[in-house]
């Protein structure tokens, strides 16, 4: 319905509208969303997880993740967090901690703890950075054009094709022997 927008907060407005009404003038940020399993089923794109990230939560917490929902929030910056048993016993309004290097998910209104898999550094990294773009372009700062090429060999690889069929084009340089360069 909204995926003719990509501006997050046009996105948030409309976050869990399907489910209640309410949400975008209940949450506040910093909130944790819970929820049961299979959550982001059916949203296959990244406004979902860029919608909820923009409304202010500052985790979700379900017992599990469809898995193109799972990659779409990492790619966005969006932490998510896998623990059944957390996920069946957290309350709405219950105050929640989450140490993402451990895992621990602290529910502190009960004092009751559970342990999710945390995620490798490399992941850590991506959702710190608010996502892989952000991770990639802060890892990339100050490197020379020959130390970003050596880095990302697929966007040299296609930088040089293109120049190539460029030069090709204008006259400037020729294939020679059988077969183009490609």
């Amino acid at each position: 319905r909204y995926l003719n927008t990509i501006d997050p907060a046009a996105l948030a407005a409309h976050c869990m509208e399907d489910i209640d009404r309410e949400f975008i003038h209940k949450v506040k940020p910093g909130d944790i969303m819970v929820a049961d399993k299979n959550f982001g089923c059916g949203s296959s794109r990244e406004h979902a997880p860029i919608a909820i990230k923009a409304a202010g939560i500052s985790v979700v917490i379900a017992s599990t993740f469809a898995r193109i929902f799972y990659r779409n929030a990492i790619n966005i910056g969006l932490p998510i967090m896998e623990c059944g048993e957390a996920a069946r016993d957290i309350r709405a309004g219950d105050e929640v901690n989450v140490d993402f290097d451990t895992g621990v998910i602290t529910n502190v209104t009960t004092g009751k703890t559970y342990q999710a898999q945390p995620f490798p550094p490399f992941i850590q990294n991506i959702i710190e950075k608010g996502g892989l773009l952000n991770s990639i372009q802060s890892s990339d700062e100050g490197l020379t054009l020959a130390e970003l090429l050596t880095r990302h060999p697929d966007i040299a690889r296609r930088t040089a094709q293109r120049l190539i069929a460029k030069l090709m084009d204008e006259g400037k340089v020729s294939a020679q022997g059988e077969g183009r360069a490609r």
